[in-house]
């Protein structure tokens, strides 16, 4: 789960970026980098969860049922 906790990170150093520093940088947008951090962020939650999810026995369908002829 180490990705989940780097996600959120990363959101919340884009969330800082963009809303919080007000500082001018020479060739550098910082509110664009943020966005750029917070939609990383948010893939690598979305990866993260599907990641677990398929290590989850909820929903397989493998044929142990039984049942059959």
């Amino acid at each position: 789960m180490p990705a989940l906790g780097i996600s959120l990170i990363f959101i919340a150093a884009g969330a800082i970026l963009t809303w919080a520093v007000s500082a001018n940088v020479e060739g550098t947008a910082l509110p664009t980098i943020g966005v750029i951090l917070m939609v990383v962020g948010g893939i690598g939650i979305v990866m993260a969860m599907l990641f677990m999810m398929s290590f989850s026995p909820y929903g397989r369908r493998d044929g142990g049922g039984g049942g059959g002829v």
